[in-house]
């Protein structure tokens, strides 16, 4: 089953731009940079496909000069004959918005976004996303861009064609895609808010696991107790950096694992993944530059834990 909260689906292959007077006598190649701020990498991509840039409908090179009124144009997908295929499997997906450049997707806790040498069958995000690419009739391939771990529920964005992945990813870089999270964690006691700022990189000895450590990469967590019930307590946090399992790694550096964490806490019977979820996203439309926003209510296991009933 796919549910859809929200869909405004419009397909259309090219982006462009209506040369206005002042732009008269300017290289192909200065306006591309300055109106579409493409990546040294896609305009190479763009360059050497047969319809990648066109003025006025006809393939030109980056140094050709414009005139005014002239329409440039570019291919939002141009092939470079290099994207990783993700194979297609049908499974329960969660839409909360689509159009044509953008997926925002509510993920469930316990689900892999990515194929891996333990997810190879089908059982990923990234197989769901490409099935229900190809039966809407749009190019099938995954590419997400705020990443959250297999026990991490909630929002997540993906990009449907390459020019809206590279606007999303300098989003991110520079920090103006927002993201809001809920998490239950062990323990009570944390002042009312607080900001942690402490360097984390891997741990000695373990591939995967985090630590906090001198020579780590900077980390800077922003929480907010928003409840304290039997023993836990509701936390909303703010990343202001994006290291692997930051979250993670903080709260349990603070002695407030969070509930179910097999790697940083403890293991809760019942639970699937942890109790970490994306509840609000916040990002600008790469085409249009419309500000969006998305929130999703947390999961029923935040009550159980809270409750007492895990």
């Amino acid at each position: 089953m796919i549910i859809i909260q929200k869909k405004e689906v419009a397909r259309i292959d090219r982006l462009s731009y209506l040369c206005r007077p002042e732009d008269a006598g300017l290289e192909v190649l200065s306006l591309l940079r300055r109106e579409f701020h493409l990546s040294a990498n896609l305009l190479r991509q763009l360059k050497t496909s047969e319809t990648g840039i066109l003025l006025d409908g006809v393939r030109v090179t980056v140094r050709q000069r414009v005139t005014a009124g002239q329409e440039l144009s570019i291919l939002r997908e141009p092939d470079s004959g290099k994207m990783r295929r993700v194979p297609p499997a049908a499974g329960p997906l969660d839409v909360v918005y689509e159009d044509g450049d953008l997926l925002i997707l509510n993920k469930p806790a316990g689900l892999a976004v990515h194929p891996s040498p333990g997810h190879r069958d089908g059982d990923t995000l990234g197989n769901r996303v490409v099935w229900y690419l190809s039966q809407t009739g749009q190019s099938p391939t995954f590419r997400a861009i705020n990443r959250l771990d297999r026990g991490t529920s909630g929002l997540m964005t993906c990009a449907k064609n390459k020019l809206a992945a590279q606007r999303l990813e300098d989003q991110l870089a520079a920090g103006n895609i927002r993201r809001v999270y809920h998490a239950v964690a062990e323990g009570v006691g944390l002042p009312a808010e607080g900001v942690v700022d402490l360097p984390i990189g891997r741990a000695e000895g373990c591939g995967i696991r985090r630590c906090v450590r001198d020579d780590g990469q900077r980390a800077v967590t922003r929480f907010r107790v928003l409840r304290e019930q039997n023993g836990r307590t509701l936390l909303e946090l703010r990343l202001e950096t994006g290291r692997t399992h930051q979250i993670r790694c903080h709260m349990s550096h603070l002695g407030f694992p969070l509930c179910g964490d097999f790697m940083y806490g403890r293991e809760i019977a019942g639970m699937t993944g942890f109790a970490l979820h994306s509840c609000a996203l916040s990002l600008i439309q790469p085409s249009s530059g419309e500000a969006l926003s998305f929130t999703v209510p947390d999961p029923e296991i935040f009550a159980c834990l809270l409750g007492g009933a895990l």
